[in-house]
């Protein structure tokens, strides 16, 4: 099973490309941009209190066959 590769920052609504660098995830697939975790979350989601790690790209041929979410996940109190 492949993450599913939000398309934003749960906090602030921003893009966050499957193929570029600046997204974070937790163990839960939360979803926020770097901007967000250092300005309030320092590490820890706001969701699940799990750690918030660099997501890692889906770039070429992979994110053909397995394409990124375009469902927006948005929790402005996050």
């Amino acid at each position: 099973m492949a993450l599913e590769m939000r398309p934003n920052c749960e906090r602030c609504d921003r893009d966050l490309p499957a193929d570029d660098v600046g997204a974070l995830v937790c163990s839960f697939e939360c979803t926020f941009c770097t901007t967000c975790n250092e300005a309030e979350f320092k590490g820890t989601c706001p969701n699940c209190g799990g750690n918030l790690e660099v997501r890692p790209m889906r770039m070429g041929a992979a994110l053909q066959r397995f394409p990124a979410s375009e469902e927006r996940v948005l929790k402005r109190n996050g």
